[in-house]
């Protein structure tokens, strides 16, 4: 297990290295240039050529990415080149925002995409209708599901704010409460999906149907057989749905006004503010790789066979 651990962080650890050098060098040699961006375009080429030296565009590339990687290790990802304000400082507090976002829609994805996936795979009678909602969920893109929400119980009915974070903890959980819907609806039913097929299969085998031969009750059948035994698949889906989440945040932000992450990530790539976008890209980049290394560890502790195999 030991080795295991070592092997599955390591491979964590070179994974976000790898990726910081890739949106760094990606950036790098994307259209545009940020001189332009914040001097305009009527100024001279005395005072392009001093910002390019300010900023350290005319350094080689890989010394320019240490500088930012060893900077990035230490919580400095430099200065936004439009708000001209510490990258840091201007991430921090939206960061909060889509953590929170993220945890909602965990939380209904876990409770709702697992709820309906056990009632699809157990009962027949269920099965169909669990499909159909599955098949809708799967079809419809997140910011058709984000419009149809805000239409009809924002504007319409008025039980939510059409817009913004809101202020303090309640008030900004009642106002992400329909980005948290938006977001969650396809990851739900990706793991619903799975979960009914999981629980599907595993209600077919030989050791469940003895059970329930010899009279065991049919919910402890499903606590200590069924559900136990389909835990793996529905634990690598969850987990890769919550990783997914964040990525997600990206569109449902912008369409609900929702100051986090990834509102700031399409701000920024639209006004080519790079070092906000390095650092957003690289949060979004660690996040995912860290959820999907605890999924990885969890699954080595429960499950002796990929102890064996790692």
């Amino acid at each position: 297990m030991a080795k295991r651990i070592v092997a599955t962080v390591t491979g964590a650890v070179a994974t976000i290295l790898a990726a910081s050098f890739v949106i760094f060098a990606g950036l790098s040699v994307a259209p545009g240039d940020p001189v332009a961006q914040i001097l305009g375009a009527k100024a001279t080429d005395q005072a392009r050529a001093s910002m390019r030296r300010r900023l350290g565009l005319d350094d080689p590339f890989l010394e320019r990415y240490w500088h930012w990687l060893t900077g990035a290790l230490h919580g400095d990802f430099g200065i936004s080149l439009t708000s001209r304000q510490d990258v840091t400082a201007l991430v921090g507090p939206r960061l909060a925002t889509t953590f929170l976002l993220v945890a909602m829609s965990a939380l209904l994805v876990v409770v709702v995409g697992i709820g309906l996936g056990v009632v699809g795979g157990v009962g027949k009678r269920g099965r169909a209708a669990v499909s159909t909602l599955v098949g809708l969920g799967i079809a419809v893109p997140g910011f058709v599901a984000a419009n149809a929400l805000i239409g009809i119980f924002a504007v319409k009915l008025g039980w939510f704010p059409t817009y913004g974070s809101g202020h303090g903890l309640l008030d900004r959980v009642w106002h992400l409460i329909l980005p948290a819907i938006a977001l969650s609806i396809g990851y739900g039913a990706y793991v619903s999906q799975l979960t009914s097929a999981a629980v599907a299969e595993e209600s077919e085998k030989e050791y469940v149907v003895t059970a329930h031969g010899r009279g065991v009750p049919g919910g402890i059948v499903l606590r200590h057989h069924t559900l136990r035994n389909a835990a793996m698949p529905v634990l690598t889906a969850s987990g890769l749905a919550v990783a997914g989440l964040v990525a997600g945040t990206v569109i449902v932000e912008q369409i609900f006004a929702v100051d986090g992450i990834g509102a700031l990530l399409i701000r920024s790539i639209s006004s080519k503010d790079y070092p906000v976008v390095t650092a957003v890209s690289l949060i979004i980049v660690t996040v995912f790789v860290l959820v999907t290394t605890i999924i990885d560890l969890i699954q080595a502790a429960l499950d002796p066979r990929e102890r064996a195999k790692g």
